[in-house]
């Protein structure tokens, strides 16, 4: 499995460009190319993904984890350019009738055989569980519900390996214990103190940063 850091307040990459916002692409066995939020800036995720080498049309899936604007910022542009994904948006979304295909997510869904959805826990935001090989990848976009309700909610899934996205003010950090991939982005409010309880779990998350699991 590879996730691909598209957007990010921060930068791993020199030559993109940064904002408040987040997405990532998600590269799972038996999936079709995942895109996971849109960011807040159109503009800026189309260029990131072309210097990133990343096709759009190529994107057959698109998750979009709460109806926040440094989420969805993007989505509009993406559909410009790839009208055939499916987007799974959370049930509280509510969605004009555009043609595009479009699931409403309110109860844990597979999206593939390897790709599973929270649900929209607490009728807030929907995560992702990722099977790999070492156990499940979780992927959050702000973690409004809670870390440890969205890891509580991907552990029926298999043993949790690791955790990639926002957490927001998340600050009882000894629900990591036992993480082997912490990797904190976007609104995280205290990557300090996360970096320097688990030095050896922690990632620094930014705009071009590759995860291979």
């Amino acid at each position: 499995m590879k996730i691909t850091i598209i957007y990010d307040n921060c930068l791993a990459r020199a030559g993109l460009k940064k904002g408040w916002g987040f997405s990532a692409l998600i590269e799972a066995e038996n999936t079709p190319l995942l895109l996971f939020d849109t960011g807040d800036n159109g503009a800026s995720l189309l260029y990131n993904m072309e210097q990133l080498g990343i096709d759009p049309d190529r994107i057959g899936i698109i998750v979009i984890s709460h109806a926040h604007g440094d989420h969805t910022g993007g989505l509009t542009d993406i559909l410009e350019v790839n009208s055939h994904a499916r987007v799974y948006l959370p049930a509280s979304i509510s969605v004009r009738n555009t043609g595009i295909d479009v699931v409403a997510v309110s109860q844990p869904v597979n999206i593939s055989e390897s790709v599973i959805s929270t649900g929209e826990l607490k009728r807030i935001e929907q995560s992702l569980a990722i099977k790999t090989a070492r156990g499940i990848v979780v992927v959050t976009g702000c973690s409004h519900p809670g870390v440890g309700e969205i890891l509580d909610a991907a552990s029926r899934y298999g043993t949790l390996y690791g955790i990639i996205g926002g957490f927001h003010g998340f600050n009882d950090f000894h629900r990591l214990n036992g993480l082997s991939l912490i990797c904190p982005c976007h609104c995280t409010q205290h990557t300090r103190e996360i970096e320097d309880m688990f030095p050896e779990q922690y990632t620094a998350c930014g705009a071009g940063l590759t995860l291979e699991i």
